[in-house]
């Protein structure tokens, strides 16, 4: 395994960006930061707003698995029109309908008595564009970027998603506990609309345009025969149906629980979602200076961390012990992302982008709104320390299970053709998460 040169042994000259990061890079990169600031507040919001309301544990996990649901159900659709229509274009609708869903469900907060149904009918919404945004975002990014750097570009958009995520936890979390969440949705909404007014600048001139193709289902076929001929791709998207399901419910409904009744309230299950990025940054630093030969190996083996916070909310650790659980595990499943959208980046076509990424996504996420909706009927019957513990266990059977694939343990990493000049008009021209990450 070679690791890459330090950022100084590539000089790049004085007052320009290094040759992969263009507009739409920069772009794309302070849109997912605004977005992120927003959302990883929002998330830690629309929880105790249900619980604030007189929800149970079964209605948070209701409510999360109206978010989840139609983002399954529409992620495929939503990478055929990304791959046949311009990208920027239907990230931009997707984010306007994100910013009016949580300016609504802001006003249904702060000025009322929200209904279980409305406050699912409102995360449903969300989950809609979301399901149209994933697709587009990760195939234009893709798109972007290209040459031997391409393991440092993700890497450093990553580390500023992440950045921003440490940030809108920490700060989410303290705005509910001292403002109330309804502000925090608001302040969501606000993020949305300005991210959209970024991601319309994009420039997709360099991307050829699509030739017709047999429609919709068509096209669906196309990415159904891309994506299940590489055992490596659908062998990892099935361990993540079961790690990202069991993560979910444990994070997304157990984690406010525990909070609310052994650590404290929002504000320290804030600052342990805060340790989740600072652990993230930390492992997109690494992949900035690392190039594993072994690609997917290397990232499959990051993922048994992922088991520690969910075993941490079983004991329950104190504050301080979570969130070194949390710490560790946002290192490891940051440096998988990073090898998977490398890997992604190297072995799929440019035209199947969105499809295949589609097809990521929603196997990836397939059995989250089950997990989240039977979260709370689950620990009535087991009892939550149960159910914690049988997270944590599922998700290193099935990490350990997708090492017995070869294709994962022998996948390496291909020499990038050399770089041709750049493009005076699309510098950088010429560039991918999840699984379900």
């Amino acid at each position: 395994m070679s690791s890459l040169p330090s950022p100084s042994s590539s000089p790049v000259p004085s007052g320009r960006r290094p040759e992969w990061a263009g507009r739409n890079y920069t772009l794309l990169t302070g849109a997912a930061v605004i977005t992120n600031l927003g959302s990883h507040g929002a998330l830690i919001a629309t929880a105790f707003a249900v619980v604030q309301a007189g929800g149970s544990a079964g209605d948070v996990g209701l409510v999360a698995a109206a978010r989840t649901l139609p983002l399954v159900l529409f992620l495929l659709i939503g990478g055929a029109v990304a791959d046949r229509v311009p990208r920027h274009h239907v990230m931009v609708a997707a984010n306007a309908l994100n910013c009016l869903s949580q300016a609504a469900f802001a006003v249904l907060v702060l000025t009322g008595d929200p209904k279980l149904w409305q406050m699912m009918l409102l995360t449903a919404l969300c989950g809609t564009g979301t399901a149209f945004f994933n697709p587009a975002a990760e195939g234009m990014l893709m798109a972007t970027v290209s040459g031997p750097q391409a393991t440092r570009a993700f890497a450093l958009f990553r580390m500023a998603m992440s950045s921003a995520g440490v940030g809108g936890a920490a700060l989410g979390g303290a705005m509910v506990a001292f403002m109330g969440p309804g502000w925090v949705l608001a302040v969501d909404a606000a993020a949305f609309a300005a991210a959209g007014a970024l991601r319309a600048f994009l420039d997709v001139g360099h991307i050829a345009e699509r030739a017709p193709g047999g429609g919709l289902l068509s096209d669906l076929r196309e990415g159904w025969v891309e994506f299940r001929s590489r055992p490596w791709l659908w062998s990892i998207v099935l361990q993540f149906s079961v790690v990202v399901a069991v993560i979910g419910a444990a994070e997304a409904v157990y984690g406010p629980l525990v909070a609310v009744e052994q650590l404290g309230g929002a504000a320290p299950w804030g600052v342990a979602l805060a340790f989740f990025g600072i652990g993230t940054i930390a492992g997109a630093v690494l992949m900035t200076f690392w190039k594993p030969r072994r690609l997917l190996l290397v990232a499959t083996l990051c993922m048994f961390p992922s088991a520690l916070p969910a075993a941490g909310l079983a004991v329950p650790l104190p504050v301080w012990g979570l969130c070194a659980a949390m710490l560790v595990s946002g290192v490891g499943i940051e440096m998988f992302a990073v090898n998977w959208m490398t890997t992604m980046h190297q072995e799929i076509p440019e035209e199947m982008f969105s499809r295949v990424s589609a097809y990521d996504w929603f196997g990836s996420l397939s059995m989250l709104p089950l997990a989240t909706a039977v979260a709370g009927p689950v620990e009535s019957a087991i009892g939550r320390t149960s159910a914690l513990w049988g997270c944590s266990a599922l998700v290193i059977i099935a990490t350990a299970a997708v090492l017995l694939v070869p294709d994962v343990r022998n996948m390496t990493r291909k020499q990038p053709a050399p770089l041709a000049e750049p493009d005076p008009v699309h510098p950088g021209v010429p560039e991918s998460s999840p699984a379900g990450v």
